[in-house]
């Protein structure tokens, strides 16, 4: 298994960029360090009406509709409509992202949400339909305080890849009361040092969420 394993995440790693490629060529708009898995269902023959600015994440198995045929059987015409999806947002799994919206900036969207409408820049959202829960600054001061007080392990040593047993057995532990953090992973990422699967991206991409707050005047 150990000798398979890094062949076949280099094939997936190489179907899952051909899938980009494919997306593009056919119109689709998917920016720099995008990460876009091969579980998330793309509304191909509409996917030119589909627009992924830089640094978007989706988890597993999130859907984006262009177009909707449910009326067609009564009004003999069905609906088409843009998605436009702004720098450095993020969807839970299994979000479901119909036509004719338009979402963030910089907005997180929990799972299994649905975005029949288009959400604000800079928040944080959620439900059936999706709505504001808080702002962006609001979620990520409480993050910040959590992180202050909660276990920390650093990415380098406790990624997926990295676990022993040993390592394990102390996340066990550390959470046995509480959530901690893994830290790091992104900025590793940068250093292309591993992580999450994501499109090229080079100096012309649009400022990534780190360094948008150091950049943000206050």
């Amino acid at each position: 298994m150990d000798i398979v394993s890094p062949w076949k995440m280099r094939l997936e790693s190489a179907r899952l960029k051909r899938r980009w490629d494919k997306l593009r060529a056919m119109g689709m708009h998917i920016g720099q360090g995008v990460n876009l898995p091969a579980s998330t269902w793309i509304d191909t023959s509409h996917c030119f009406l589909i627009r992924i600015e830089d640094w978007c994440g989706f988890g597993e198995q999130c859907l984006i509709l262009a177009h909707d045929a449910q009326m067609d059987e009564f009004l003999d015409a069905g609906l088409i409509g843009k998605v436009t999806i702004h720098e450095s947002c993020h969807f839970g799994s299994r979000t479901v992202i119909l036509p004719d919206v338009e979402v963030g900036p910089r907005t997180i969207v929990g799972a299994n949400s649905v975005i029949s409408r288009s959400l604000p820049p800079e928040t944080v959202c959620a439900g059936i339909p999706a709505k504001v829960i808080c702002s962006l600054d609001d979620y990520l001061a409480r993050h910040r305080e959590r992180l202050g007080q909660a276990p920390q392990f650093a990415w380098r040593e406790y990624n997926a890849n990295a676990l022993t047993p040993g390592r394990m057995q102390e996340i066990v532990a550390a959470v046995e009361n509480g959530a901690a953090y893994i830290t790091g992973g992104f900025s590793e990422e940068l250093k292309g040092l591993g992580g999450t699967e994501r499109t090229s991206y080079d100096h012309t991409a649009k400022p990534h969420g780190i360094r948008f707050l150091k950049e943000r005047p206050r």
